[in-house]
């Protein structure tokens, strides 16, 4: 049986940016991944083969709380779920640490302060090469760098947005990128700055994911070694139940097991859990680190809308994502409660809307799905989804993940979806229509939309109340660490990537200092 210093389980924003971390200390690292390289394939930029055919999405298969089955949207690949997203890399507040009072209850305190944190947000910034502007956002938290790149810069239509939003008295900022652009120079630029971002792969490498600036630099050095389509099914401990001793993978039909003095665990939020029931044995009756009972609850993934608005003008943008809003992150005028992030989303094409059920629009009859997609200006609302105990990953069984979730604070998100709404006459679109895209346009499950997953593996001070300790290191286990986004005590109103990278880089050099 092979033997590492560390094994990295999942290779996404957690995984990806822990083994770039680690890679310089010379200790043998093995990175399992239950995927494979993403195929650079002329697919990765058809819109039909993405968004219809849903071709890079998981053949898995998950149960909601009534046995219904459903098709996440999760992605198994080199990069886990960065190869996909969108690249908007942002902070959480400050506030966010602390305890939020919302419309539906509390958002609970992490263990560590922002302040703890904002040096890794730093350094996740430089390594994901992040794009941006200090001082537009009126909730942005305090920084000790500049954004490593210069703002990506709004195309005219946005520019339009943006001046118009700032004309009816609100605060657009610029929004963090994760892109390989340089706009100063394009005829050396990797990124070209095109419409097949957010949602897509990218052909030509230019995203900021995982693969490309976590995985790939960390394979540079000798030490370092990956292994492709080995899903790990279970991990197994000594006699006593404190140590992983073995991790057991399946693998070209075979099983295989390795041992290293850590293991760290970055599945994503529902597969780590998963994981970890899975691994009960003994002296861990209810899941491996799960004598708190908590492994698996507090299942969050923003309370999220795509809609379209119709602009009054042709909307010619190919890159969409450079503005966002918060000024409704805290709550608003006539509501004192927090209503969350509105910031752009991927731009639509009328491919996108085969299966998205158009009749349900109301639309005029001259409002063909062409035109649509000319005229369309796009939007991802994001309200907290709060923790809650009963809103979890179960396994039936078979093993499989059953996701038992009911939806929070949808007050606020109705709230926001109202304010939204009510800025379009200002903004030159058409005030009578704000048209909800579908994400996953094959299913009308809402929880299939899982690129936001995070809770099931909260990490805490408290053993009874948490599965992590503050190094985000199970309590009940001296050398099982965990790094995904399944730690997050809450989830803020941002996307999630960002600091999943950043508290990889915190618990990195926590694992630098216990190994040297």
């Amino acid at each position: 049986m092979d033997s590492y210093d560390v094994i990295i389980i999942g290779t996404g924003a957690g995984g990806g940016t822990l083994a770039r971390h680690l890679a310089p200390s010379g200790k043998r690292i093995l990175l399992l991944e239950r995927g494979d390289w993403l195929p650079r394939e002329l697919d990765n930029w058809l819109t039909e083969a993405v968004f219809v055919d849903n071709r890079y999405v998981s053949p898995d298969t998950w149960y909601d709380a009534d046995g219904k089955p459903f098709q996440p949207g999760v992605h198994y690949f080199v990069g886990g779920a960065t190869k996909m997203y969108g690249a908007a890399l942002y902070r959480l507040r400050k506030e966010d640490f602390g305890e939020l009072r919302h419309h539906d209850g509390i958002s609970p305190a992490w263990p560590i302060s922002y302040d703890e944190l904002e040096p890794y947000y730093t350094l996740a910034e430089q390594h994901y090469q992040v794009h941006g502007a200090r001082g537009e956002d009126p909730t942005e938290p305090p920084s000790s760098a500049p954004y490593p790149h210069p703002a990506v810069s709004h195309e005219p239509r946005i520019q339009q947005l943006a001046d118009d939003l700032a004309a009816a008295g609100h605060r657009p900022f610029h929004a963090p990128c994760g892109i390989m652009l340089d706009e100063s120079n394009p005829p050396f630029s990797t990124c070209i700055k095109c419409a097949t971002c957010d949602g897509f792969p990218c052909l030509v490498h230019a995203k900021s994911d995982a693969e490309v600036l976590g995985v790939r630099p960390a394979l540079e050095h000798a030490n370092v070694t990956l292994l492709t389509n080995a899903k790990v099914v279970r991990l197994a401990t000594n006699d006593e139940g404190s140590t992983v001793t073995e991790v057991v993978v399946e693998r070209d039909g075979a099983e295989e097991r390795f041992a290293s003095d850590v293991v760290v665990a970055a599945c994503g939020a529902a597969n780590t859990a998963k994981l970890l029931l899975l691994s009960a044995n003994g002296k861990h009756p209810n899941g491996l680190a799960n004598g708190s009972d908590q492994v698996g609850r507090n299942y969050m993934f923003h309370d999220s809308t795509a809609v379209l608005a119709l602009s009054r003008e042709e909307n010619t943008t190919a890159y969409q994502k450079t503005l966002g809003l918060n000024d409704f992150y805290f709550g608003s005028d006539d509501f004192d409660y927090p209503l969350g992030n509105v910031q752009m989303v991927g731009k639509s094409q009328a491919e996108m809307f085969r299966g998205e059920r158009p009749q349900a629009t109301k639309l005029a009859p001259e409002w063909t799905l062409e035109r649509m997609a000319r005229h369309a200006i796009d939007f991802w609302l994001s309200t907290e989804d709060l923790p809650r105990p009963d809103n979890r990953v179960t396994l039936d069984r078979e093993g499989n993940i059953t996701l038992t979730y009911a939806e929070t604070n949808a007050e606020a998100k109705k709230r926001l979806y109202a304010k939204v709404k009510s800025l379009l006459g200002k903004l030159d679109m058409n005030p009578d229509h704000l048209i909800h895209r579908f994400a996953y346009m094959k299913n009308d499950i809402p929880i299939a939309g899982c690129a936001h997953q995070a809770g099931t593996c909260r990490f805490g001070t408290d053993p009874a109340a948490s599965v992590l300790d503050v190094n985000c290191k199970a309590h009940e286990l001296d050398n099982l660490y965990v790094v995904d986004t399944s730690v997050f005590p809450s989830i803020g109103a941002v996307n999630p990537a960002l600091t999943a990278m950043a508290n990889s880089l915190r618990v990195g050099d926590h694992l630098l200092g216990r190994l040297s």
